[in-house]
């Protein structure tokens, strides 16, 4: 559910900007509308007064489990010595950074073949978290009943690369409807692998903690978002759309091939096959 209120959010950041903040030539009028936008932000709280779940407050920064560092420190010791893990490291942050990068710049790529569409941009990025959210419970309903762990993430994989494909030779097509279609395609596989590579990452690591597998994750999506949202502007910059898509389907073919590379190594699963033979 956390990961949904995630994309919930971002769809919501897709959406309002532009309704907001209304594309003017008066520099004033859009300052009034940024300080409106601004106040609106304020008004909602960084965290609820009290924790969430009993989890969450054995997770706080005061409990035991903050303390007990030698844990931790051993557990990354583990982590960082798996080697499947480690590829899973990489292509996830590469995918998610392709993510990041793909709709940090979605304005001035939309814009570019259609003039005048901002308030269009902000609700095609809406559309791509969406449908990113309806991909998430397909890959959750593949996986529960197939148990393919490596097989659904390399599937999603290799759709979310063929659907940058297809976005990047589809922009200049004169119909915005197409660019709905294309870029929802796109969400659908590349938003809804986050939580299969949660999924295969646990997978992977038991019984090492989820919450660290889980993070290092997330790390590894932001560095890699960092260096393809520079590259991708860079390429916009000084070649064009075009040029700045393909590299990124190129970056989702690389990931791709490191992702065949994973074995298949269920060690959550294998255990609880283990469990039941002991314990029938």
């Amino acid at each position: 559910m956390q990961i949904d209120h995630y994309r919930l959010g971002i769809a919501i950041g897709f959406v309002l900007p532009p309704m907001l903040v209304a594309n003017s030539d008066d520099l004033n009028a859009i300052g009034n509308d940024l300080q409106w936008m601004f106040n609106y932000v304020a008004v909602f709280q960084a965290k609820p007064p009290t924790p969430p779940s009993a989890a969450q407050k054995v997770a706080g920064p005061d409990s035991e489990e903050a303390e007990n560092q030698i844990t931790f420190i051993q557990s990354l010791k583990n982590l960082m010595t798996n080697v499947n893990y480690i590829l899973l490291l990489i292509s996830y942050g590469m995918n998610v950074g392709v993510f990041y990068a793909i709709s940090t710049l979605l304005n001035p790529v939309v814009l570019k073949y259609y003039p005048g569409h901002e308030i269009d941009t902000g609700r095609i990025g809406l559309s791509i978290v969406l449908s990113g959210m309806l991909g998430s419970v397909v890959s959750g309903i593949i996986l529960d009943k197939s148990h393919k762990f490596k097989e659904t993430t390399l599937g999603v994989y290799a759709f979310s690369m063929v659907g940058m494909w297809v976005f990047a030779f589809t922009l200049d097509t004169g119909s915005i409807v197409v660019v709905y279609i294309t870029a929802s395609l796109l969400g659908f596989f590349m938003t809804g692998y986050l939580p299969v590579g949660f999924e295969f990452a646990a997978e992977l690591t038991f019984p090492e903690p989820e919450g660290t597998s889980s993070g290092l994750l997330n790390a590894s999506s932001q560095v890699f978002g960092i260096i393809f949202t520079s590259m991708y502007s860079w390429l916009l910059s000084d070649f064009n759309d075009v040029v700045a898509n393909c590299t990124m389907a190129i970056m989702l073919i690389a990931g791709t091939i490191i992702t065949a590379f994973i074995s298949s190594d269920l060690r959550r699963q294998n255990a609880q096959i283990n469990d039941k033979q002991q314990n029938p």
